[in-house]
């Protein structure tokens, strides 16, 4: 009998955070960076000392390894037009929170922000994204600003690159090819919540494991399903707003009507509680206009 999986964007908020589960987050690390690493702790930053129930919490987990770099993993399932932007804040916030007042600049941590996404972004066919900082010349677009030997010594690095924050996305939205590569092992567990009996990545034998719904306690599971139903019901509504303001919008057929179309829009989202900036990238109108309504 197939076993029955727990979703990962669920897991990582409660199950990783164990140390004896380091090793399935290591696995998805070492598969999607091509390096073996170890997790020394689970840090705390200002997001995730928030409450369960506050949707404007996107730090899902952040770890540390042996070396000192700084892993921020967040799991985004709901469209998110300004995403670039909130991976960016992600990263920056991180960095001066994790360096402390009077510390040199050679202090500042390196970043890794690993982004799983469950929805259609960008205009792209790839599934897996790496963002990271070069310098290149003006003049000669082929030369890349090197590190000097003191700064590669003093730092540990071999690239100007290495110190800057790096950032992965992983579309997982309706991923259903299996191979033998690991990502794409990883990247089928994380979109179809099923581990194959052939799985060889690092870090999904013991996923197998932790990720196994019937070894939940009565009080995880019934968070599970409040999780499952939250993200149900948030999806809905989102979907019943956007139908009910176009159908409005039609029946006006002028720009009157548009604007009319959306102030009833934003009226839904706030009754069934939207939090403020998400109607505000739905309708397009300000955070001020918005509060106004």
């Amino acid at each position: 009998m197939a076993k029955n999986y727990i979703r990962f964007d669920w897991a990582i908020k409660k199950l990783l955070r164990n140390k004896a589960n380091f090793k399935v987050l290591e696995g998805l690390i070492e598969s999607l960076l091509n390096k073996k690493m170890t997790i020394k702790n689970i840090l705390e930053s200002e997001g995730n000392k928030q409450e369960e129930e506050d949707k404007s919490n996107r730090v899902d987990l952040l770890c540390e390894d042996e070396a000192g770099d700084i892993f921020l993993f967040e799991i985004q399932t709901e469209s998110e037009t300004a995403f670039h932007q909130r991976m960016l804040y992600g990263t920056s916030k991180i960095i001066t929170e994790y360096i402390s007042s009077g510390q040199g600049y050679d202090m500042v941590r390196k970043v890794y922000s690993i982004n799983i996404i469950y929805f259609q972004f960008g205009n792209s066919k790839d599934y897996v994204f790496h963002g990271k900082t070069e310098f290149r010349g003006l003049h000669d677009n082929s030369e890349i600003l090197e590190a000097t030997p003191f700064q590669k010594k003093k730092f540990s690095i071999e690239n100007v690159s290495d110190i800057y924050p790096e950032y992965y996305i992983i579309k997982a939205n309706d991923f259903d090819r299996w191979s033998v590569n690991s990502l794409d092992q990883w990247i089928y567990v994380l979109s179809n919540s099923e581990i194959p009996d052939n799985a060889t990545a690092p870090g999904l034998k013991e996923a197998r494991e932790v990720l196994d719904y019937d070894k939940l306690s009565a009080e995880e599971k019934a968070s599970y399903y409040r999780h499952i139903k939250n993200n149900l019901v948030s999806r809905d509504n989102i979907d019943t707003a956007h139908e009910e303001g176009r159908a409005e919008g039609r029946a006006e057929g002028r720009e009157e009507g548009r604007m009319e179309e959306r102030l009833r829009n934003v009226k839904i989202m706030k009754e069934k509680g939207y939090p403020i900036h998400e109607i505000a990238e739905i309708s397009g109108l300000s955070i001020s206009d918005i509060e106004t309504i």
